[in-house]
């Protein structure tokens, strides 16, 4: 497999090649600007040269016609020594030739007296107007030049003068433009990295951060967290990790709970079928008792068969493999007959029944879930019912679903006891005298099916007084 570069690389990697690339393009584009600007500049500089020339040229006319004819060694003397001034001033070139081109005057450092310029260059400046080209003047120069040139009239003689400045020195402006260029990009690179490598690490810090926590958590340990710091999208990534992080601890905390309570719920009654077995099958329980006892068996039997078909149950319906069959019809049919089917214990136990019937109230729901919500509030209801208490009834439609009240006087639920009583395996003995019976999973099936209905379900209760139970459905047509 190939070695992966780590995120502050890649972000480094990747800010330098940007970097890179722009300062190349900036210093392409600056380097295209300067020599336009220096061309442009030689320009103007030598245009000036020719109007100062120029001007000269004209004063010059009273010692002689200097285009035509050769001067004087005093006057030829100040002529140059004039055009001198230009050379020493701009290091540039003046000349002046003859109407035919060729050359009659120049300043010191030129070496073509007597040579010619190009006549396409004479017809050029016969049209009017200057010119500036670049090059050698078809070997005038022994260098490449940038020259300008205008046709001139002195003392009536007509003629041409020219300006020139060596294209070398543009290397050299261009040579010293990158040079500073260079210092400042490499400055500047060196700051960016600075820079690059500090706010990597605020990027990085936290993902680092995340990934070794996500590396505790695949390793088993559920108390992993990310610290909740840098940018809002990192901070809101890890705070979303550490609550995935909690969920998992809370679903392995749970796992392990579940595990132990069906120990504890299969080893009871497993115990005390296999005691009372045992002592009928070694004579310690009489035969005359065996009857009493095998009751007990049976009962017993019942118990983990119960228990063993409620997590059945239950895995179908997280999992959700049990299917919804809901349809329309009253509530209080489902109620009536869940009612008089317990109608012997609620006798045996001289419950009086409250609020039964009433106007049929339809709901949307699966008849069967109802069936099992109701059967399993009621049946917790009577179980903890005090001989003589009352169970009461209560339903009416809120909007577009219709509030149930399963409420029975007694003991009453503990304040701390009541988030958790829809809890797997949860049992409350201190406050209700929890029937010790009982699995602990009923409510929590309640709540699973009332979920699956699309309704809520909670518990409110005054200890020592009454208990009840609110749970929604949504109303039917």
């Amino acid at each position: 497999m190939s070695r992966r570069n780590t995120i502050s690389r890649e972000f480094f990697s990747t800010i330098a090649v940007v970097l890179i690339l722009g300062l190349s393009v900036m210093c392409a584009i600056q380097t295209a600007l300067s020599a336009a600007y220096f061309v442009s500049e030689r320009h103007t500089a030598l245009t000036a040269i020719l109007d100062g020339a120029g001007a000269m040229s004209q004063r010059f006319a009273e010692l002689g016609d200097i285009v035509t004819q050769p001067l004087a060694d005093e006057r030829a003397k100040d002529a140059r020594n004039g055009f001198e001034l230009f050379n020493t001033a701009s290091g540039a070139l003046v000349f002046v030739t003859s109407e035919d081109g060729r050359v009659l005057l120049h300043t010191d450092g030129a070496d073509f007296a007597d040579q010619y310029v190009p006549q396409q260059i004479l017809d050029e400046l016969d049209q009017g107007g200057d010119i500036f080209v670049t090059g050698t003047m078809d070997g005038l120069y022994n260098d490449k030049y940038y020259t300008a040139g205008r046709r001139i009239n002195v003392g009536g003689t007509q003629g041409y003068l020219f300006a020139a400045s060596p294209m070398t020195a543009l290397g050299s402006y261009i040579i010293d433009m990158l040079v500073m260029f260079g210092i400042s990009a490499a400055a500047i690179l060196l700051l960016c990295s600075l820079l690059c490598w500090v706010l990597a690490r605020r990027i990085t810090g936290p993902i680092e951060d995340i990934s070794e926590a996500a590396r505790r958590l695949g390793s088993g340990d559920f108390t992993a967290r990310a610290p909740v710091d840098g940018c809002v999208e990192l901070a809101d990534f890890a705070t979303t990790f550490n609550n995935m992080a909690q969920r998992l601890q809370t679903i392995d905390n749970s796992r392990g709970q579940f595990m132990g309570n069906i120990a504890h719920e299969l080893r009871t009654p497993m115990t005390t079928i296999k005691g009372f077995i045992d002592g009928m099958l070694d004579g310690t329980i009489p035969p005359e008792e065996n009857h009493h006892y095998l009751t007990i068996v049976s009962q017993e039997t019942g118990r983990l068969a119960r228990l063993v078909q409620n997590m059945l149950d239950i895995t179908k319906l997280e999992a959700g493999e049990v299917p919804i069959h809901a349809q329309n019809y009253d509530l209080w049919k489902t109620v009536t007959d869940v009612v008089l089917s317990d109608e012997q214990r609620i006798e045996d136990g001289k419950i009086d029944i409250q609020g039964l019937g009433g106007p049929p109230l339809p709901i949307h729901a699966d008849p069967d879930f109802v069936h099992q919500v109701v059967y399993n509030i009621v049946d917790n209801a009577i179980k903890f019912t005090p001989e003589g208490g009352t169970i009461s009834f209560a339903a009416q439609k809120r909007g577009n679903m219709v509030e149930v009240r399963i409420e029975n006087t007694g003991a009453g639920i503990a304040p701390e006891a009541l988030p958790f009583v829809f809890e797997r395996f949860y049992k409350e003995d201190r406050s209700r005298g929890m029937n010790t019976r009982g699995s602990g999973l009923g409510l929590h099936i309640c709540k699973i099916l009332i979920n699956l209905s699309g309704g809520q379900i909670h518990a409110e209760s005054e200890e020592g007084k009454w208990c009840r139970f609110v749970f929604t459905l949504p109303a039917g047509n």
